[in-house]
């Protein structure tokens, strides 16, 4: 079964954009990279020939996996989201409670995830610590390096 990825507008887009850079430019030079590879003679101890093969094959391999993810992408309607509750598309405000540090997270698809920008799949341990949970509650959460200990301040739409 297929797995269904929720995305926002210009999460989609933001694919989208990247599948045509790599259809359209990538594809394309690494094409010219194996003519030239297989113009210089003998192929059976060719490095160049080999090494622009393999690179084609990760890149096909990337393109399907991208086409694959935008193929079962279904849109978030931003407006039906309840900031009630944590849940995907909900900027959360926490309280790390053991650094007594304010950090805050936007709960986002797994494609869209960027941690330089606060953005968590929801995937995560953190974001599925924190799904369902209201403002006020406490929330601990076990990732890699032990338990984490939140406090939920604010939540709101990403």
């Amino acid at each position: 079964m297929e797995k269904v990825t929720l995305i926002t507008k210009e999460g989609l887009q933001k694919l989208k954009d990247e599948l045509d850079y790599l259809t359209d430019i990538e594809r394309p030079s690494i094409s010219r990279q194996i003519a030239e590879a297989r113009d210089k003679g003998d192929l059976s101890e060719n490095a160049e020939y080999d090494a622009a093969k393999e690179a084609q094959g990760l890149l096909e391999l990337k393109i399907a996996k991208m086409q694959e993810v935008i193929r079962n992408s279904r849109l978030i309607d931003e407006s039906l989201i309840d900031t009630e509750t944590v849940q995907i598309m909900c900027k959360v405000r926490l309280l790390n409670k053991k650094l007594k540090k304010e950090v805050s997270y936007s709960l986002v698809s797994e494609s869209e995830s960027n941690i330089k920008e606060s953005k968590i799949s929801v995937q995560t341990p953190i974001a599925k610590g924190l799904l369902g949970k209201r403002v006020g509650d406490q929330v601990n959460v076990t990732v890699p390096n032990g338990n984490l200990e939140f406090e939920i301040l604010e939540i709101t739409r990403a």
